[in-house]
């Protein structure tokens, strides 16, 4: 039976705490019933130590999640001992692949007590600091795979989620990629495909094609493909994804 007293006390503890950390965050609590997003949040929580320990003992049965503008978000979740109180762990970017986590110190989590008011000058003086400057690195990371483009020509990079980026484009190659499906990313600059559909992928660079816009296809390693102004068969666009552990 689901502890409705239980929800009530972690999703109000969620409101008060997003309202007085720095910056503008809105929080959102997920019920036992949203088991996929509870499973989606579980695999990104940015943790090695008390939150994973944590997890790996007792399953994720609800969270609240705060999420800030830029798009930073803090996982709070239920503490399963006598000291009671909660948990807070930094997630990671959903847009942001695996291997550009790699030699990041992880931001893990802290323990609260019930006082949102103390937890919030906790996480502002610690967690967030470490978040921060994770989360940094691991977009320089990701920044840094993706070969930069030209005016006339756009080099897509192949991510190992198996996503397509590209940084920076011309103002036409940025609105074919707007209307192609890309995400900006106004931190990095890098326009982001996600690799779930194949199809969109292909539509998309046929399309930079037909505008006289040179396309090139690199890995991360600095392989470029042949450049091609207009394919004349859609390119063999796989989705090979790679699951590795956030971090080292």
């Amino acid at each position: 039976m689901h502890d409705h007293e239980g929800s009530e006390r972690l999703a109000s503890f969620a409101d008060v705490l997003a309202g007085e950390l720095p910056d503008s965050w809105a929080s959102a609590y997920h019920p036992p019933e949203h088991k996929d997003d509870l499973a989606e949040l579980t695999g990104r929580i940015w943790d090695l130590d008390l939150v994973a320990e944590s997890l790996a003992e007792q399953p994720l049965r609800h969270a609240a999640v705060l999420t800030r503008h830029d798009g930073a978000q803090l996982a709070v979740l239920d503490r399963h001992d006598e000291l009671g109180g909660f948990l807070i762990a930094a997630v990671g970017p959903r847009d942001v692949p695996d291997e550009a986590y790699r030699g990041i110190w992880e931001p893990n989590g802290i323990a609260l007590s019930d006082d949102p008011f103390l937890s919030a000058e906790l996480v502002a003086g610690d967690l967030l600091a470490r978040y921060d400057a994770a989360l940094a690195q691991a977009r320089h990371n990701a920044a840094a795979a993706v070969h930069p483009s030209q005016p006339d020509r756009v080099v897509l990079t192949w991510q190992v989620d198996g996503s397509l980026a590209a940084a920076p484009v011309g103002e036409t190659a940025s609105a074919i990629l707007a209307a192609g499906g890309f995400v900006h990313d106004e931190q990095t600059g890098i326009y982001r495909l996600s690799g779930d559909d194949t199809a969109e992928q292909a539509r998309a660079v046929r399309e930079l094609g037909a505008h006289g816009i040179a396309v090139a296809l690199q890995h991360p390693s600095g392989r470029i493909a042949p450049t091609a102004t207009a394919p004349a068969t859609p390119p063999a666009l796989a989705t090979a994804r790679i699951t590795t552990a956030r971090g080292r």
